[in-house]
């Protein structure tokens, strides 16, 4: 890595075509996303709407859409990035603080709506975190080791964007957030030791809330679920249990696509936190091991275009928008097989969602930007 990383030697880059292995994922990624969303959805949609095309032919939408804004900033140099990121911070902020005047839905503040359509500005505000950071990271790279360059300023951003999200309240997107900024300090270069003291005053404050007696209640009373949702199974447990008897059910190889009976309005909202559920039914272990498999391989190939990449904004940029989505297939797969407590988070390409599909390809098309340009020197 020294290449990436203040090699004295002048490298060479070439710039070509975009990288078509992880085109190749990610397409393969939607596609199969798709499918099981409609599969996972119709049932529901027909039942609550009259129309079983409902949600995919919104998710359809917003996927060419998405699609369209890859193919556009895939033919961008990445580094115009630079200029926007203190601004996409502050649009991220405003559109925070904006969510709590506007009507809640299912007494959450996660939405801005315009006319009949909404978004979510957790969303941008994930990829408004991997911005600065990676333009921070690439400014200030010999200087991360020190508290005042590499933890303080991260931090205060952190604080700010997991303040604001978690009140809506939304606990996945301010989990998701704090481990994201984690990965990007850490392979930024900070210091192990601050590591060690954010976990030590994390510590001390999670002891701190739990003295207060409605934290604490709260916070026992869905530890006890997540250990046995059938504690409460009509209740703060159903969700779960469902999850689990769709998994428990599609054995070896599934009861085919389509064949889903958990979907027939017994898993809430099955196109969204839980499609992973669906594709545990219908395409068993086999099928559950394979949308794993092409996550990771999707992982793996942003990582590998990370370290290629020809600076060190394009390296920061590309492993934390490699590393969103796989933190994110990560918890809901943990969530979904109750491996953690039920966060409600979304799987990325599966679960519907306008606003995180379209950002998602968007994010797509920028790593595809970074891999244009690769380091033709060996290091």
């Amino acid at each position: 890595m020294s290449l990436l990383f203040g090699d004295k030697k002048r490298p060479q880059y070439a710039k070509g075509g975009v990288d078509l292995t992880f085109l190749l994922f990610v397409l393969v990624l939607l596609v199969f996303g798709l499918v099981m969303m409609f599969s996972a959805s119709y049932a529901y949609a027909y039942y609550y709407d009259g129309n079983s095309f409902h949600y995919i032919t919104r998710q359809l939408i917003f996927a060419i859409m998405g699609l369209g804004a890859m193919a556009f900033f895939a033919s961008w140099d990445y580094h115009i990035w630079h200029r926007f990121a203190w601004l996409s911070l502050a649009v991220s902020v405003v559109l925070l603080i904006l969510v709590f005047t506007q009507p809640s839905v299912n007494d959450a503040h996660r939405w801005i709506w315009i006319g009949s359509q909404s978004f979510q500005p957790s969303e941008i505000a994930k990829f408004s975190l991997v911005l600065v950071f990676a333009h921070m990271i690439s400014i200030n790279y010999d200087k991360m080791k020190t508290f005042r360059y590499g933890i303080l300023p991260f931090g205060v951003i952190l604080v700010l964007l997991a303040g604001l999200i978690m009140p809506e309240p939304h606990l996945s997107a301010t989990v998701l957030v704090v481990l994201l900024g984690a990965v990007m300090i850490f392979v930024g270069g900070a210091s192990l030791k601050w590591f060690g003291l954010a976990a030590l005053g994390g510590g001390a404050l999670a002891g701190v809330a739990m003295m207060i007696p409605a934290i604490r209640d709260r916070a026992m009373y869905r530890i006890e679920i997540w250990l046995d949702p059938f504690l409460d199974p009509q209740g703060a447990g159903f969700q779960t249990v469902q999850s689990l008897y769709a998994i428990g059910s599609g054995g070896l190889l599934g009861a085919g696509i389509g064949n889903s009976r958990q979907k027939y309005l017994f898993l809430p909202e099955p196109q969204n936190d839980f499609v992973f559920a669906v594709v545990c039914e219908e395409l068993g272990f086999v099928g559950a091991v394979l949308v794993i498999l092409f996550f990771a391989l999707l992982v793996w190939r942003g990582l590998m275009i990370a370290v290629k990449a020809r600076d060190r904004f394009g390296t920061m940029l590309a492993t934390g928008l490699t590393a969103q989505v796989g933190l994110q297939a990560v918890l809901n797969v943990a969530v979904v097989t109750n491996s953690i407590p039920n966060t409600g988070i979304s799987l990325p390409f599966f679960s519907y969602g306008g606003t995180s599909l379209m950002m998602l390809l968007a994010q797509m098309g920028i790593i595809l930007s970074i891999s244009r340009q690769t380091a033709l020197e060996k290091e």
